[in-house]
């Protein structure tokens, strides 16, 4: 049989004293925890004075030129094979500006090119149906017509790209990745680039910009300090396909001829010579320098002239035909040269045209003619 231990009354007298102290202990920590936390202020703000004037300046140019710059979805047509429907979805995002108060929008030709239609979205976040008025592939250029009210539309400044220099600052603004109204700053990095277009003419006098140009971009307008017109964004040197410091621009002196010829005529139309040219592989063959007359067109300014194309003699033999090397003292090196030198020019105008035939250097004027 066990037996109890007996607790003698100082023993249990002892235990409830330390109980009493470990409780007592236990409570207090939970006090410290339970109780409000000493309160935290706010730091005072530190005023900081007036915007530089520079700043000032930036967020003035955006302010008034925002408004012009305007967002473009492009739409593609869609087959649902269940139910036979015809739907549009969304293609791509691009951005454009305003050109008058008549609702034309320009943008790059690539960024509505293959799509079925096109929606804009002004400044004021109302979205517009877009008609394509007309398209130049050689300059990459297109313009699109919204019809919404006059009070809506805020042309941009037009300025001018012949008198630009490398240093002074560029402002882009536009809708990269799809995130509208973003501006971007830099300079002009360098001015006479060249660059190819879709239609495989090269577009020159483009401007480089380290001004921050993403996919997006393309379309929206390259701003001098002034909050003018300089160049329509239209690629990027990158090989991520992302921004790496070289955008390129459309100069505005182009932009400023081949819209007004859009809006009227829906393409840009160049005055002829009336000639055929040899094709460029056998002249890269031949590695002649200039545009070889192939055939001379009859009825045309150059037969008129009295051009020559390539000729076979009675006994076989072939001669090369009239070879331009120049149009009104503009060096032409090949057929790209020859076409931009016609750029601007009008049927019926009188030009002088310097060929090379039999290896003599001949001045000769050609009345230009319409085009096909």
């Amino acid at each position: 049989m066990l037996k109890r231990k007996k607790i003698s009354i100082g023993s249990l007298a002892l235990l409830l004293a330390l109980a009493f102290i470990v409780g007592m202990g236990w409570q207090g920590v939970a006090e410290r925890f339970l109780e409000a936390p000493p309160p935290v202020e706010p730091r005072p703000v530190l005023a900081r004075g007036d915007l530089a004037a520079d700043e000032k300046s930036t967020i003035e140019l955006f302010r008034k030129v925002s408004p012009a710059v305007v967002f473009i979805t492009t739409l593609s047509r869609h087959r649902d094979w269940f139910s036979l429907n015809v739907q549009e979805i969304p293609r791509g995002t691009g951005s454009g500006f305003i050109w008058d108060d008549s609702g034309h929008i320009v943008t790059n030709l690539h960024v509505v090119q293959g799509s079925s239609a096109a929606k804009v979205t002004l400044s004021d976040h109302s979205t517009w149906d877009a008609k394509l008025i007309g398209a130049a592939p050689e300059k990459d250029l297109a313009v699109l017509r919204i019809k919404a009210p006059g009070n809506k539309l805020q042309p941009i400044a037009i300025g001018s790209s012949g008198d630009l220099q490398v240093g002074q600052k560029a402002f882009a603004i536009g809708n990269p990745f799809g995130l509208d109204q973003t501006l971007t700053t830099g300079v002009i990095s360098a001015l006479g680039r060249e660059m190819e277009s879709a239609a495989r003419i090269p577009i020159r006098n483009v401007i480089q910009t380290d001004a921050a140009i993403n996919p997006g971009n393309s379309g929206g307008p390259l701003l001098d300090s002034a909050g003018r017109l300089m160049g329509v964004n239209t690629a990027i040197y990158s090989p991520s396909g992302t921004y790496a410091g070289i955008g390129f621009a459309i100069p505005v002196d182009t932009v400023n001829w081949v819209v007004p010829e859009l809006i009227a005529k829906g393409r840009v139309e160049r005055p002829t010579l009336g000639i055929e040219l040899l094709p460029a592989r056998a002249m890269a063959n031949m590695r002649v320098e200039g545009a070889v007359i192939l055939r001379v067109i009859p009825g045309g300014g150059a037969e008129q002239a009295g051009l020559r194309g390539v000729q076979r003699d009675s006994l076989g033999r072939i001669h090369l035909g009239d070879i331009i090397v120049a149009v009104e003292g503009q060096p032409v090196l090949d057929a790209d040269d020859l076409v931009l030198a016609l750029e601007q020019r009008q049927a019926g105008e009188k030009i002088q045209v310097q060929v090379i035939r039999e290896e003599q250097r001949l001045d000769i004027e050609v009345t230009l003619g319409s085009p096909a």
